[in-house]
Order: structure tokens, then C-alpha cells, then sequence
């Protein structure tokens, strides 16, 4: 994997830094794999906009990917690594033996006809996915599930991953990308290795513009807002705002606003950092 800088050529390229798709093998998506996306763009059922700087963007189709990897102890070939428009990571289109196609999130390190399995007796290699129960402990994992069957819910964006820390009874402790130490049920599934495109974080847009293909309309600064907008709007001139705060009033820059009586809090070990 690897990032390319744009040649300055227009005003747009200056700064651009774009993905160079190294590991991309194919640019046509499977068919038989992928869905219709609407778009709300913010708006609610009566057409009321409920979430701001939302809007246009390209149209984009779902690709549907297996979060449970329930088909165990069936063998899959890689059959290729492909882009998908509606998250960071790259996916694989996965071959069953028994003749079904399916998506799945791209480890780091993925090959094009690499064979990958699921199940608690296969052997922990990058893409294979397993219960955490037997998993080695100290390896780097990544598509973990919180609740057993779920499907993964963690450490599936892109160059994300978490490492499994120790094992005691029926829970194992976890670090979490957040750097949050938690407790999950070994029965859980993870799936071995770090996440692909660990470059999307050195991505650089280069013009608003592909800010707007992206979907995201341009937002505006709570300080250039009046006082009836926002907590930190109003004053004469170009007077700061203010203490930090959302537009509810909430303190931000590192007020904890995780409630205290929250059921989960026992399976935190050590809360993130800030």
C-alpha cells in the first residue's frame, strides 16, 4: 500500500494526496453482492433536516459484507481485494468451496488466492476468523464482536486493530484501538490481523470540492454564529467563544459525558486515554 502526490498541475492537485490502490485488483464489484443505498441527505420521514452539513455527494451502491463469518470450517479462496465507497477499509470477495461468493474486510496483508477459514480449530493466520477463545494470546486482531453472534462491531476501519491481552474464565481482556482496556466474551469472534489501508489516515483532499463528493456540505463555525444558534456564538468583532461546548451547551475537549450508571461499565478495565 502506498499514497501518491499529486503533480501541481491545477490549483485543485497543489496538496492532493490520493490512495495508489496497490492492493485494489479489480474495479468491478460482484453483482450478486450488492444493494441499493438511499440517501436521506439529513432529513428525516417528514423531509425535516434533523442532522446538519449533510447532502449531495456521488451516488454509491452497498456492498454487503459478512460481519459474522458464521460459515465455519468451510474453506474460502481470495478472489479479490476491491474498493468499497462506503467505509475506509478495502473488502475481499471471498470464493467458497461449496460455491458462495461473499464480502468480507480486508486484513493488512491479504493475497489474492489466499485461502481463509473460520472456526475455533483452524490455525491463527491473517484473515482467518476465530473465537477469542482461541485465539494466542498478544496477537493482533481486528473485526471484533462485542455480544457472541453479533457480527463484528470494532476495529473494522481502516489500519485499525486491537490486541488481545489475557484470558481469565469465560471473559478475555481486550485493548481496544481507543487505547480503552475491556473485558469481552470469549465466545466472541475476531478475526486475525490488522485492518487494510493503513494509508487512509495520509490521505489529503486537496479542494472542498471532494469534500462535497464525499457527501459532506461546507459547516459553519459556531463563533460566526449569533447567540440563539449556539453557546458560542454572538459578541461584537471577533470575540473568542467562549469555553468549548456543543450546541446543547455540553462541555467539549474532554468533559466525560458516559453515564456513570451505564451497564457496561463493569467490563472496562481502563478507560481510553484522552
Amino acid at each position: 500500500m502506498s499514497v501518491r502526490k499529486l503533480k501541481p498541475i491545477t490549483p485543485g492537485q497543489r496538496f492532493r494526496v490520493v490512495n495508489g490502490f496497490d492492493a485494489i485488483t479489480t474495479d468491478k464489484p460482484e453483482k450478486s453482492l450488492l444493494a441499493p443505498k438511499k440517501r436521506t441527505g439529513g432529513r428525516n420521514s417528514q423531509g425535516k433536516m434533523t442532522m446538519r452539513y449533510k447532502g449531495g455527494g456521488h451516488k454509491r451502491r452497498y456492498r454487503i459484507i459478512d460481519f459474522k463469518r458464521d460459515k465455519q470450517g468451510v474453506p474460502a479462496t481470495v478472489a479479490s481485494i476491491q474498493y468499497d465507497p462506503n467505509r475506509t477499509a478495502f473488502i475481499a470477495l471471498l470464493n467458497y468451496q461449496d460455491g458462495e461468493k461473499r464480502y468480507v474486510i480486508a486484513q493488512n496483508g491479504l493475497e489474492v488466492g489466499q485461502n481463509i477459514v473460520s472456526g475455533a480449530d483452524v490455525a491463527p493466520e491473517i484473515g482467518n476468523a476465530m473465537p477469542l477463545s482461541a485465539i494466542p494470546l498478544g496477537t493482533i486482531i481486528s473485526c471484533i464482536e462485542l455480544h457472541p453472534g453479533q457480527g463484528a462491531v470494532m476495529a473494522r476501519s481502516a489500519g485499525s486493530f486491537a490486541q488481545l491481552m489475557a484470558r481469565d474464565g469465560k471473559f478475555a481482556t481486550v485493548k481496544l484501538p481507543s487505547g480503552e482496556v475491556r473485558l469481552i466474551l470469549v465466545t466472541c469472534m475476531a478475526t486475525i490481523g490488522a485492518v487494510s489501508n493503513s494509508d487512509h489516515q495520509l490521505l489529503v483532499g486537496g479542494k472542498a470540492g471532494r469534500t462535497r463528493w464525499l457527501g459532506r456540505r461546507p459547516r459553519t463555525r459556531p463563533v460566526a454564529m449569533n447567540p440563539v444558534d449556539h453557546p458560542m456564538g454572538g459578541g461584537e468583532g471577533r470575540s473568542s467563544g467562549g469555553h468549548p461546548r456543543s450546541r446543547k451547551g455540553l462541555p467539549a475537549k474532554g468533559f466525560r459525558t458516559r453515564s456513570k450508571t451505564k451497564a457496561s461499565n463493569k467490563y472496562i478495565v481502563e478507560r481510553r486515554k484522552k
